[in-house]
């Protein structure tokens, strides 16, 4: 068996094992419980880190407004979800807003309630991403020409804008100010998130590996000899930064479904540093690398380290010790040890599948020992 069919089988394998593990969690507990919760959020940070890693870490931009991008793709699928019977009582401010259809309402007029509902929901966060990318090829026409810390700092910027535009009244009948944008349809059970996410990390592993992946990686390398093999720097570019940017749009109207109500706060630069944070800890230029990390950072910071925030940790009592913000001081020391020990991150620059190599080569060594 050669090894492309071994990967080809270890990644199935892999993949089928964690889809029927979530499958079995939604079947045996509520919605509510934990578990539940830290698949969803840290499926949705799996995909934006994945589109963050994309573009820093495969093109080589140093890119700081995904949080901006989710914005905009979390508000396309608010606006086109909430259900017009619901309206007034969303825009109570605005006269019941500008916009006066669902897009599941108009599907499911065609093809029933609960298919017509399911794919109104998926158009919505298609356009979504299709808002992102777009407000990403305008924005990207000037900032691209800019480099490193500078183009890190133009984009950042971009993205406060957005959210303090977002949350201007005079765009209330579609945004709703700086109220709350709730009564949206949203999928209870973590499975839709982990094949939704899994389908678009699918695209990302596939774009990665085609001749424009292998084009982006070359521009990181080398932008002087890129541009010597014929590779058109602009273009290339432009097209990581929008599709990138398409997929932190698809992230964001997944997160909005995972917070189940929709405000600009919470799409500021911190949570642009989280993304950052894991694709770093994954390793950069590893999409199997930001996917782990994403589950072990949502699963320590949201699960396992909570019990330092209430006075109790592994049945150990310290009230005194253990109180509100000491969860985050511990975490902050992990990922400090994580960084000093892992200089790559978890994974490198490999993916999953690339451990088999890892695995032939000691065999082989231990051959030929013998």
């Amino acid at each position: 068996m050669t090894m492309q069919k071994k990967k080809t089988i270890f990644t199935t394998v892999v993949l089928a094992a964690l889809l029927a593990a979530c499958v079995i969690v939604d079947l045996t507990l509520p919605s509510f419980h934990i578990a539940v919760t830290v698949i969803k959020k840290a499926t949705v940070y799996a995909l934006v880190a994945a589109s963050m890693n994309l573009l820093n870490g495969f093109t080589g931009l140093f890119s700081l407004g995904q949080a901006g991008f989710m914005l905009l793709g979390a508000y396309a699928y608010g606006v086109l979800t909430i259900p017009v019977a619901k309206r007034a009582s969303v825009y109570q401010y605005f006269d019941g807003g500008a916009i006066q259809f669902s897009l599941p309402e108009i599907f499911a007029g065609f093809l029933g309630d609960g298919v017509g509902g399911v794919v109104g929901m998926l158009a919505a966060l298609l356009v979504g991403g299709i808002l992102a990318a777009l407000m990403a090829y305008l924005i990207g026409l000037p900032v691209l020409r800019l480099k490193s810390d500078y183009l890190a700092i133009a984009t950042l910027g971009f993205a406060e804008i957005l959210r303090a535009f977002f949350q201007w009244n005079a765009l209330g009948p579609i945004t709703n100010g700086s109220n709350l944008l709730k009564s949206y349809p949203t999928f209870s059970k973590a499975t839709p998130y982990v094949v939704l996410a899994g389908v678009m990390i699918a695209v990302i592993l596939l774009l990665i590996n085609s001749t424009y992946g292998r084009a982006f990686k070359a521009i990181r390398d080398d932008e002087v000899a890129a541009e010597a093999m014929g590779i058109n720097l602009a273009r290339h570019k432009r097209l990581a930064f929008v599709i990138s940017s398409f997929f932190a749009g698809i992230g964001g109207g997944m997160m909005a479904m995972y917070m189940g109500t929709i405000a600009a706060a919470p799409f500021k630069s911190s949570l642009t540093y989280e993304i950052l944070l894991i694709v770093v800890i994954g390793g950069i230029g590893s999409i199997s690398g930001s996917v782990i990390a994403s589950f072990l950072y949502i699963f320590s910071s949201e699960w396992l380290l909570r019990g330092l925030d209430s006075g109790e940790f592994l049945g150990i009592s310290a009230p005194g010790l253990f109180k509100n913000g000491f969860r985050m001081a511990v975490f902050s020391v992990i990922i400090m040890v994580i960084v000093l020990f892992f200089r790559r991150g978890i994974m490198g620059d490999k993916e999953l599948p690339d451990l088999l190599d890892r695995r032939e080569r000691k065999h082989k060594k231990e051959a030929a020992g013998k």
